[in-house]
């Protein structure tokens, strides 16, 4: 489950191409059991929304914006809870221009995970843990050309992340219309915490092609492409699949999962805005992504965004469907049944849905000290996820004949902007 929670974190960046998911993990056990522990997955979409607003990372940018970004502080404060997981942290980012062509960024976030998640509570007992991740960035503005570079940083007891990122954006056709080219390069770490012997490593890289236009006084709307190739232990050194087995107790037995050792991900989208005569907004999305594993989705957001006085409304519908991975099985015929296996939900086929309302409050308009102005923004948002192929094994059904698993998740997200 953390790895629907995370990635719902993730995905709220609502931009035309998903952030990279966070590679599915766990714990390892307390006492004689092994405990499991999820990292993201294809169904989620939080708090990290505005985290990744603030960095500047969405794809979806004003055409034309050969500007730095503003100097800047924010503080936020997530919550994710449901499917028997809480995630909660507090992230800080400030950013400041050094220079009138230059700006740097940095960035401190936690996630303290507390699971009993389905798959932990199935196979293994409840833990805790936290993450840590750091991040530095910065812009160089020159004419009509913006060169970004960052460095991202992540650590937890069982595997570290570090991610280097550079982009190029150029204002073509009288600052109408802008290009972006972007690369990334991953190096992770992964780790058993039960066996100090156990290291594992991936790495990936991440192409992505972008061009944003002005069609319209009132509508603008950008394309983007993005390809990430993986290579290494894409697989959960904790998690298990099931198969049948007469013989035991339960009807089934569990097995280590095993994952191919590459892949390659292809994802294209779609963003339009479009200003309305009273000051109003509404914002479409959609999204097509198919992988080297079989997996083909399909994502649709609309949002209103309505300004009154000194508060912005937001309200949202997203949709999500995907099929699952060609290597996925809720119940192997028997052990060691295919070249690879997989029972992460996330890699299911799934169907989800996503309601989000926000508000945003402007104070300080006139200015308090060396602070321009500020705002405090709170959004609430409901995830419902529907496995099509992946059951609930707690509900002591009949062996293959469970009631397929379904969740509600709930994301709180708090955080206060200054300008300076």
């Amino acid at each position: 489950m953390l790895q629907t929670a995370q990635n719902f974190v993730r995905s709220a960046l609502d931009g035309l191409l998903y952030p990279r998911m966070r590679r599915v993990r766990s714990r390892a056990p307390a006492s004689s059991r092994t405990r499991l522990k999820h990292a993201c997955g294809a169904a989620a979409n939080g708090w990290l929304y505005a985290l990744f607003a603030l960095l500047g990372v969405a794809v979806f940018t004003a055409a034309g914006a050969s500007v730095l970004p503003e100097d800047r502080a924010d503080v936020l404060y997530h919550r994710y809870e449901g499917g028997g997981v809480t995630i909660d942290g507090p992230s800080v980012l400030v950013r400041k221009s050094v220079a009138r062509n230059v700006s740097l960024a940095a960035n401190y976030y936690v996630d303290m995970v507390s699971s009993a998640s389905i798959d932990v509570v199935t196979t293994a007992s409840p833990y805790t843990e936290q993450r840590t991740q750091y991040s530095l960035s910065g812009d160089y503005l020159r004419g009509n050309t913006t060169i970004s570079a960052g460095f991202t940083s992540s650590e937890e007891s069982d595997f570290d992340a570090s991610t280097y990122n550079l982009s190029v954006s150029q204002d073509l056709f009288g600052q109408l219309t802008t290009l972006t080219l972007s690369y990334a390069y991953g190096d992770d770490t992964v780790r058993r915490s039960d066996d100090p012997g156990f290291m594992r490593d991936n790495t990936r890289q991440q192409y992505g092609l972008g061009l944003t236009q002005i069609l319209t006084r009132n509508l603008i709307a950008a394309l983007n492409f993005e390809v990430i190739t993986d290579e290494g232990f894409l697989n959960n050194p904790y998690r298990s699949v099931r198969y049948l087995d007469p013989d035991s107790p339960l009807g089934y037995r569990f097995e280590p999962e095993l994952y191919p050792h590459t892949r390659t991900t292809n994802a294209l989208g779609l963003r339009a805005k479009y200003y309305l005569p009273y000051r109003a907004a509404l914002e479409a999305q959609y999204r097509y992504f198919i992988d080297t594993w079989d997996i083909e989705a399909h994502t649709a957001s609309i949002t209103y965004i309505h300004p009154w006085n000194d508060f912005t409304f937001t309200a949202k519908y997203r949709f999500h469907d995907q099929t699952g991975a060609h290597f996925f099985r809720d119940l192997f015929s028997r052990s060691e049944a295919t070249n690879f296996r997989g029972r992460d939900k996330e890699l299911s086929p799934l169907t989800s849905h996503t309601f989000k309302l926000g508000v945003a409050y402007e104070f300080l308009s006139d200015g308090w000290g060396f602070i321009d102005k500020g705002t405090v923004n709170l959004s609430v948002d409901h995830l419902m996820i529907d496995y099509d192929e992946f059951r609930d094994i707690t509900s002591g059904a009949v062996v293959g004949e469970e009631p397929f698993y379904s969740l509600d998740a709930n994301v709180i997200q708090l955080f206060f902007s200054f300008w300076y």
